[in-house]
């Protein structure tokens, strides 16, 4: 299995956990059972499980998003983007499936780490449910406290009104998230900047010349864009942006 379904799979088996018998689906004109339904009391517990575990999979994208590299990395490419003066190149897909892929590569230690202590134990029947969750959650944890900044940690901590804990696994999760989702925001801006500056002197540079030359009539964008690109492509842009990305996380 990928390493990036492990996160995925491990919040469904979980929600599904220790389900003894299935509750029958019925459809205009479609008639399937599962199972043998033996109470109205399981049957209503299997549908609330069903519908619990339909809802985390809308939720998936938003946990991928709040709890992973990948709020870091799409700004970044975002940023870059924009610093060559292009809206549609590289498209959105593109850009997106980028930063799915370095997501999964910088994450991948983490879910290998929630793979061996929490979804195959859980899956020999090791560990209960209940088990499996806190300690697939502790690798995720311990990745988002590593990027956090203590100053936008405790920001949150005031914000909510709590005291302050004795040790960051006193941390509620909570609380943790959008002190993460602060950092990473502020982490990619700065990235971002760095990338954004060598451009932005290009196109000061451009247009200065431009209008020494008394060219005001060509559009100073005309000129720069392809210097841009042939300088990022020169200097093998996308491997120093990508090696910065993933050097970020370490």
């Amino acid at each position: 299995m990928k390493p990036g379904l492990l996160f995925i799979v491990f919040i469904v088996c979980v929600l599904f956990a220790d389900v003894s018998s299935a509750a029958d689906i019925q459809l205009p004109g479609v008639d399937i059972t599962i199972g043998d339904s033996s109470g109205d009391k399981q049957d209503v517990a299997t549908a609330i499980k069903v519908l619990v575990g339909l809802t985390v999979l809308s939720l998936v994208p938003a946990l991928l998003i709040v709890m992973t590299s990948f709020t870091r990395i799409i700004i970044v490419l975002s940023i870059l983007r924009h610093a060559f003066g292009m809206q549609q190149t590289p498209p959105n897909t593109v850009l997106i499936s980028l930063a799915l892929f370095l997501t999964v590569f910088t994450m991948a230690p983490v879910f290998s780490s929630m793979n061996q202590n929490a979804f195959q134990p859980y899956l020999n029947n090791q560990i209960t449910s209940n088990q499996a969750l806190q300690v697939g959650m502790q690798p995720i944890r311990e990745f988002m406290i590593r990027q956090t900044r203590e100053k936008d940690l405790a920001l949150m901590l005031e914000l909510s009104k709590q005291e302050a804990p004795a040790s960051v696994d006193d941390v509620s999760s909570f609380t943790l998230l959008p002190a993460f989702m602060i950092s990473e925001l502020k982490t990619a801006f700065e990235i971002g900047f760095i990338i954004f500056l060598p451009f932005l002197l290009i196109d000061i540079v451009v247009a200065s010349i431009l209008m020494s030359m008394g060219m005001l009539m060509v559009p100073p964008m005309m000129i720069s864009m392809p210097i841009k690109i042939m300088m990022f492509v020169l200097i093998d842009g996308w491997s120093l942006v990508v090696n910065s990305l993933v050097s970020s996380f370490a």
